[in-house]
């Protein structure tokens, strides 16, 4: 499951006010429900992308922290997609994760890698012990 965080001022629920909706959206009716962290988050078992195998996504709630968006795409084997016909629906299926998640959290896939980067190298800086 990967969370992301908003820009800097905005809060997932302004962006989203309807989160059930936007997910069906972009990737077809939810399904059902998948406990994370102590949030429900959407699941969608089929979805309309046959790139897709399932997706789970939702609001993060944190108490004194801004929500964050969870998600998590399973995809399908690229050589079953191909061998069905389905090549194009690959390019479909990236922007439909690249457009919901500008849409949710306002960051390009740039900047949310950018993020992601220097979350890494924050986690390595802490966990390196004290050689005092």
């Amino acid at each position: 499951m990967r969370e992301y965080k908003m820009r800097r001022g905005e809060h997932l629920e302004e962006r989203i006010p309807d989160m059930k909706a936007t997910i069906e959206e972009y990737f077809g009716p939810v399904t059902g429900t998948e406990e994370y962290d102590g949030n429900d988050l959407y699941v969608i078992g089929d979805p309309k992308n046959p790139v897709f195998e399932r997706i789970v996504a939702g609001t993060a709630e944190y108490s004194g922290k801004k929500n964050k968006l969870a998600v998590h795409f399973e995809e399908r084997p690229a050589e079953d997609v191909i061998a069905e016909g389905n090549a194009d629906a690959a390019a479909d299926a990236v922007s439909a994760k690249n457009d919901f998640l500008l849409e949710a959290t306002g960051r390009d896939a740039k900047s949310r890698r950018d993020s992601l980067k220097r979350t890494v190298e924050d986690d390595a800086d802490t966990d390196v012990p004290d050689a005092s």
